[in-house]
């Protein structure tokens, strides 16, 4: 089968983000996406963001435009979640976002009403209804085709990178996993979603795909739900290892991380130099690393099996992509990668409250609804973390 990649600006940059509904006193989810969504669809459609519904109606989905940097992706996400608030505040909802929910159990929660999702759930059954899951999607833009699968192969070295900086999933239904994300790993139990396969070209794609929809796995390539993947109808590499992030400066960071490796890797396949790659073996022993213990993982860096705190990795990266970064006009973004690194993140945070609060995980929830209300603020707090 022919699966045409659409033409898009090369590094271009679109965000979406998966947002919890919970009410404002107790921090249980509540299903209240229909009520949301479904009266800002005429006032929002002249707006460069979208507001949808999810698989379960405990969330929403704002998507930005296509954006030249970073930045303006992210004003599109505030300004998307200044109109959601429209709709939450008089019904007593409150926005927050993490991998997993501290509490929340599966079986209280309601399927989105579309034909999809229904045929997704029969056809899953009780892995299909734990999906109880929240994460990013960063697009970045490829201007060749024939680029498409070496850069995921690259990308793939960095995945664990970009789930540590994310990792936001320590609890899951009221107990603490031990895992940094615990969303990584339940999220792969879905027939066509973790890791993605190690194919040469286009064309391997495309005969990937022909097999799957012959065989009744998949209806189209929007369900090849891979950890990284192509999106043909954007012309884009969609980055989907991240857990939610829980505040708008931390999905910023992430995703000028992910714009400035996608330009790098573009950058030495146009001059002829090699660009990472391991074998899969490592590749998965990264992901579980990382799924485990977050910024406290060690993983493996290269080929010959070297060794590093992914931290460490982390800094150098940064510091190898810093020019890239002011030539795309994301440096500020970038650098706010470090408070990332230095707090652990929301993981470490989450583990950090319910601790103060002898295990009550009604703070922790409460926590994630502040961080995301004020603490990191939106456009105001972006300045802050370069000064």
């Amino acid at each position: 089968m022919t699966v045409p990649f659409a033409p898009s600006a090369r590094s271009s940059v679109g965000i979406e983000w998966e947002l919890m509904l919970a009410d404002r006193e107790t921090g249980d989810l509540v299903p209240r996406a229909p009520d949301i969504v479904e009266p800002l669809e005429e006032s929002t459609k002249l707006e460069r963001f979208t507001i949808t519904q999810e698989l379960l109606t405990n969330t929403i989905e704002l998507t930005s435009g296509v954006g030249d940097t970073v930045a303006a992706a992210v004003d599109d996400i505030a300004d998307a979640i200044a109109a959601v608030r429209t709709q939450t505040e008089p019904l007593g909802v409150e926005l927050l976002c993490a991998g997993s929910h501290p509490f929340a159990q599966w079986y209280d929660q309601q399927v989105t009403d579309k034909t999809r999702y229904h045929k997704l759930i029969e056809r899953t059954q009780w892995w299909g209804r734990n999906m109880l899951i929240w994460g990013i999607h960063v697009h970045v833009g490829v201007e060749d085709v024939n680029k498409v699968f070496p850069l995921i192969d690259a990308l793939s070295v960095y995945l664990p990178h970009l789930q540590a900086l994310s990792a936001s999933s320590p609890f899951w239904a009221g107990e603490r996993t031990g895992y940094a994300s615990n969303r990584a790993l339940v999220f792969q139990q879905l027939p066509t979603a973790g890791l993605p396969w190690q194919l040469e070209n286009w064309a391997q794609y495309e005969a990937y795909l022909d097999d799957m929809m012959r065989t009744g796995v998949m209806a189209d390539a929007t369900e090849v739900r891979w950890d990284v993947r192509p999106a043909p109808r954007w012309g884009t590499i969609e980055i989907r290892a991240c857990d939610g992030m829980s505040t708008l400066p931390e999905l910023a960071a992430v995703a000028a991380l992910a714009q400035t490796l996608v330009e790098r890797f573009s950058r030495d396949l146009d001059e002829g130099r090699p660009i990472p790659r391991i074998p899969p073996w490592y590749i998965r022993e990264n992901k579980w690393r990382a799924a485990r213990y977050g910024l406290g993982a060690r993983i493996i860096v290269d080929a010959e099996g070297t060794q590093a705190p992914v931290v460490d990795h982390l800094r150098e990266t940064i510091d190898e992509v810093a020019d890239i970064a002011v030539e795309l006009k994301c440096a500020r973004e970038l650098a706010a990668l470090e408070t990332i690194l230095t707090t652990g993140g929301s993981s470490a945070r989450q583990l950090a409250v319910a601790e103060a609060a002898d295990g009550d995980l009604r703070e922790v929830a409460q926590h994630l609804i502040r961080e995301f209300r004020s603490g990191p603020t939106l456009r105001e707090h972006l300045r802050s973390f370069a000064s």
